[in-house]
């Protein structure tokens, strides 16, 4: 899959190929809402919070004789049931709302994000920037380029650029990430993403499929070693055992000649019985 490619100053240059390991990947809705809900989760910060009975203020007696008033029973003053006391089953501060994910799960989840990105044609490349801190200079050159400026804009980084960060974070919906911190809620909200060649080559170099098939061999590749080593120990343990065997040998020929010394001993008193 191929994108067109921008200078600095917003004229075309040509056409850059986009690694298919990263951006040819299957779509995959469920695993990507799946991703989305994990980011939105952990960023919640858990604020409302109600009171329970143990953490209202006032006396724990009990306001009047259990039986006898001909009125409800009742305990103390911070009692759910009445007004100004506890909240029972209300919201907490100390909610966890975390939820976790498989590495290769979120691995898989954003080579999906840029790959339905790059299907609906919303990823352009940029050869580079000046550099100079001016955020009107920067808003002249996102007029220029065939992006829709009040639109969501997400600019990928190869590395930390002061110089573009700063121009362009006064401008209305437009945001800078390095490709280390790319993440599904950015990659979906975002009309268009602008990025940098650099970064193109490194999103493979931290992203790509091919990383998941190294780690394979590595892992078939040290248990191909544990086997050859386990063989080798077996055999020696093999060749230690035979002199055990050896020690038996004389034992066994004591016993055989002397079983032949009892046998013509028989023949000889044989004869002188007759």
């Amino acid at each position: 899959m191929n994108i067109d490619v921008y200078t600095s100053t917003g004229t075309k240059k040509g056409t850059i190929a986009l690694p298919a390991s990263v951006f040819e990947s299957a779509i995959n809705d469920g695993l990507m809402h799946q991703a989305v809900i994990r980011q939105q989760s952990n960023r919640r910060y858990s604020i409302a919070h109600a009171k329970s009975r143990g953490e209202i203020r006032g006396s724990t007696k009990k306001l009047y004789a259990q039986k006898g008033t001909g009125r409800a029973r009742r305990g103390s003053v911070r009692s759910p049931l009445l007004r100004g006391g506890g909240k029972a089953f209300g919201p907490r501060n100390n909610t966890n709302f975390t939820k976790d994910m498989p590495h290769k799960m979120r691995q898989a989840a954003l080579r999906s994000c840029l790959s339905a990105q790059a299907v609906a044609g919303k990823i352009i490349g940029l050869e580079g920037y000046k550099e100079e801190r001016s955020t009107k200079k920067a808003s002249a050159l996102l007029t220029k380029l065939p992006v829709e400026l009040g639109r969501s804009i997400l600019f990928v980084l190869p590395e930390s650029n002061n110089d573009l960060q700063l121009s362009v974070r006064n401008i209305p919906g437009v945001k800078t990430v390095q490709v280390g911190y790319l993440n599904p809620v950015d990659i979906l909200n975002s009309r268009s993403i602008i990025f940098m060649t650099d970064a193109i080559k490194k999103v493979e170099e931290i992203f790509g499929a091919k990383k998941d098939s190294i780690k394979s061999e590595i892992r078939s590749s040290k248990s191909e070693k544990k086997e050859a080593k386990e063989a080798e120990e077996s055999k020696e343990a093999k060749e230690t055992k035979k002199p055990s065997t050896t020690k038996k040998a004389p034992a066994k020929a004591k016993k055989e000649a002397k079983e032949s010394k009892e046998a013509e001993e028989v023949k000889k008193s044989s004869p002188s019985k007759k």
